[in-house]
């Protein structure tokens, strides 16, 4: 049995049903002992609400729980406020985001990137938080070249972050080449791989495209070979994400974080298979 570190991403549900749905499937994903879950919110922090009361349904199920929190369209004293209601609710860990602007918004506020929210935590609240941070092993979208990406990343490490969480990829390489260039600029900062289950190929593919995810064009055209399969899909999807999990593991990674989608199924079983969890 490994010792590999383990935690989840949900989202904030949006109806009582949702709520308990997602309930249900943290009681499952318990079983495999996950050092934290992590809870999203929108452009803006559109479910700010929703993450929070999401968190502290994980906290009161005796789980480490973290909310993203980005900055965008923020303000010191937003800012302010809003450490102090995590601080009120036992939130000892926080995933710190950039984060997007939504539509139709007029400033980026007072802090231009994650690296800004990272100092500004700690210069606020000194060791208090676990600060999480974003990383791209294939680049963020919105990033002028790799080398600038990884200044980036770089500045939030500097500026005090803890861990990093990798956004998804399909593509080993990718995410050792990152970690060896990071450690050539003189950062130590774990950094765990953001694992995908493959269950949805219309799924995967529409976030793929629109986070800058590569999906490898083997990996494409077998999806799209299985047309509605599902049972196919989820079947490849298995093999694929166990395989990549494997090679991770091999390399030595601090963990795998598991992006939910507020489901059970994929998850147990990959880690069923890498003989994780209880």
């Amino acid at each position: 049995m490994s010792t590999l570190a383990l935690s989840f991403e949900f989202f904030p549900p949006k109806t009582p049903e949702g709520v308990d749905k997602l309930a249900a499937v943290r009681r499952e994903l318990y079983a495999l002992k996950p050092e934290f879950c992590s809870v999203t919110y929108g452009a803006g922090g559109t479910t700010q609400g929703g993450t929070l009361q999401a968190v502290q349904a994980i906290l009161a199920d005796g789980v480490d729980a973290a909310p993203h929190f980005s900055c965008i369209g923020a303000t010191q004293a937003s800012v302010r406020e809003q450490l102090q209601a995590f601080i009120a609710a036992g939130i000892k860990r926080i995933v710190a985001l950039r984060g997007d602007l939504p539509s139709g918004y007029g400033g980026l506020g007072e802090f231009r990137y994650a690296s800004d929210l990272v100092a500004f935590i700690r210069a606020e609240t000194g060791s208090r938080f676990h600060i999480e941070v974003a990383a791209y092993p294939e680049m963020h979208p919105q990033a002028a070249s790799p080398q600038a990406d990884l200044q980036a990343f770089a500045a939030k490490a500097r500026a005090g972050a803890d861990t990093a969480i990798t956004q998804y990829f399909f593509n080993f390489d990718a995410y050792a080449r990152f970690v060896d260039d990071v450690r050539k600029l003189g950062i130590d900062t774990p950094i765990v791989p953001g694992i995908m289950p493959i269950t949805n190929s219309t799924q995967l593919l529409r976030f793929s495209d629109a986070c800058g995810a590569e999906v490898p064009r083997w990996i494409r055209l077998r999806l799209q070979s299985f047309g509605d399969d599902r049972a196919s899909i989820q079947a490849f999807g298995l093999d694929v994400i166990t395989d990549l999990c494997e090679r991770l593991r091999a390399a030595g990674v601090p963990g795998l974080h598991f992006y939910t989608m507020n489901q059970a199924a994929a998850t147990q079983a990959i880690c069923a298979r890498l003989g994780l969890g209880s």
